[in-house]
């Protein structure tokens, strides 16, 4: 069976988040999932903490390399090991990792207005096929290898979590690609929409319809989409959000 990957965004993360118990549950009935989280409102609060004032351009954060510490310090390091303790205590074996390690995500420099800010191109697809036929639960943070000529420059980047979860499922590749998020799903004209197809979804980004931080969701799910992965972007908040997904009664948007 196809593996199912999710993305956990930061925002819809915590004590109430329903997504982590359908993870262990999932498992336990035989589906394979790879997990990858956000944190952003975490990297916020760290930066404010420390003076910095956090900036964004097309809805990513812009990484200077003090932000890049920060953000490396709270993605592998407290959202990655506390998302991991608590899919333990669910009984899912989960194993925590970012995607520096055993080169995971291969990344370049996404645009110089960004800093450190990374376009994964590569994904290490050996390493996650031998952890998910080991029955194990990869959760993966979006902290990548800089990769040049081939080779690893020793530089780290942040990437966007919805992206790297589409270079993800398109490289398994994944039955799946759920986008979770904390609106119940692509908005147009105030209302969430059932359906995208490619072609009414960049209409909608070119015209400023779909702004912010949905563009790089929206564009993640199109990527996806390409490789031939079913997409659902929708409300994680929602109890039951991805089963019905995987059962075909999605309430949020379908790209593709």
């Amino acid at each position: 069976m196809q593996p199912v990957v999710i993305k956990v965004g930061g925002s819809t993360w915590g004590d109430h988040d329903p997504t982590l118990a359908q993870a262990a549950d999932l498992w336990r009935e035989g589906i394979s999932l790879v997990i990858l989280h956000g944190g952003g409102a975490l990297i916020s609060q760290w930066s404010q903490r420390l003076g910095a004032q956090a900036q964004f351009w097309q809805g990513q954060r812009i990484t200077d390399q003090d932000t890049l510490e920060v953000v490396v310090a709270v993605l592998a390091g407290l959202v990655n090991k506390s998302m991991v303790a608590s899919l333990q205590a669910l009984g899912a074996p989960a194993i925590g990792l970012s995607g520096a390690d055993g080169a995971l995500l291969r990344a370049r420099i996404r645009h110089p207005r960004l800093g450190l800010v990374g376009e994964v191109e590569e994904v290490n697809g050996a390493l996650l096929a031998s952890l998910l036929g080991q029955g194990l639960m990869p959760v993966i943070a979006p902290v990548a290898l800089e990769w040049q000529d081939g080779q690893p420059t020793g530089r780290l980047l942040n990437v966007n979590a919805d992206l790297a979860a589409a270079v993800v499922a398109a490289s398994l590749p994944a039955s799946v690609l759920l986008l979770l998020t904390d609106v119940p799903g692509v908005m147009v004209s105030g209302r969430p929409t059932p359906h995208l197809s490619p072609q009414e979804a960049w209409a909608l980004i070119a015209s400023g319809e779909i702004s912010g931080g949905m563009v790089p969701k929206v564009e993640a799910a199109l990527r996806a989409a390409e490789a031939g992965v079913t997409v659902f972007i929708v409300d994680g908040r929602r109890p039951g959000a991805i089963v019905q997904c995987l059962k075909g009664e999605p309430e949020g948007t379908r790209i593709g």
